[in-house]
């Protein structure tokens, strides 16, 4: 049986595919596949920048109904917890992951893009939290949205459950750029090419910022922060990158 989810290298980026058409929506498989794969690739620091897209018409329309309506308590904390595994390999992966977001990106599938550190949309993407009007609340990333997007417009948009617009979540700072829906993947690669340019140790420890940020108070944050400026100059590349932007030239991180 073919992969529900698929991983294809191209230099020091991966294209990672939600292959699960028509819709990729979530079950079982495709949880344990997201995981399984992100966990070897943060073991692999040949890799620098993951690309996370749909195949097909849609990102991911969320979780599979099927499975969820006849769960009862214990299995709906058990795979919940196995979603949350997922999507927190993606979120805590120590490169940039990129959503590329094309079609229909709900429920778990909008979780899963806030996970990623850019998301890059088409313009007929359409974004939402459709879970209460199936009977049960968002968790896991929906936790990302009142300090992404305010406390009002989450609470819209986690007890309506409708859905927002493209246009609507670059307004509200949800994506960072739209643009045709036949250029979403070049957009994205635009982005993972401008991040390869940088330092890739440099980049490791800003990812790990970032993550840090979102679960500390002020003063551990400013701590991780000088802990992280002060490691970068166990690697060679502050010395490379400062003697390149002197020299007036493209710095060489890899000698």
């Amino acid at each position: 049986m073919a992969s529900p989810f698929t991983i294809q290298r191209a230099g020091d980026t991966v294209w990672c595919t939600l292959d699960r058409p028509p819709l990729n929506l979530f079950e079982p498989a495709l949880i344990h596949a997201v995981r399984e794969s992100f966990d070897a690739l943060a073991a692999d620091r040949s890799t620098r920048v993951a690309i996370l897209v749909g195949g097909g018409r849609a990102f991911t329309a969320g979780m599979d109904v099927r499975v969820l309506r006849d769960l009862d308590v214990g299995r709906a904390r058990v795979l919940i917890s196995e979603l949350h595994d997922a999507i927190a390999a993606v979120h805590r992966a120590p490169f940039p992951v990129i959503a590329a977001v094309n079609g229909a990106c709900l429920g778990a599938g909008f979780e899963l893009a806030l996970a990623c550190d850019l998301r890059v949309a088409a313009a007929g993407a359409v974004f939402g939290l459709p879970e209460v009007r199936v009977g049960v609340p968002s968790v896991i990333q929906a936790a990302l949205l009142p300090p992404m997007i305010g406390p009002g417009r989450a609470a819209e948009m986690l007890l309506t459950g409708a859905p927002i617009t493209a246009a609507t979540a670059l307004d509200w700072g949800l994506v960072n750029r739209v643009v045709p829906d036949d250029r979403v993947r070049a957009a994205a690669e635009e982005l993972a090419t401008t991040i390869l340019q940088a330092g890739p140790d440099a980049i490791r420890l800003q990812k790990e910022l970032i993550v840090r940020w979102r679960e500390s108070d002020l003063a551990s944050a400013v701590r991780y922060g000088i802990n992280a400026f002060a490691t970068a100059y166990a690697t060679g590349e502050p010395r490379e990158g400062m003697t390149a932007y002197l020299e007036k030239r493209r710095p060489n991180f890899r000698s």
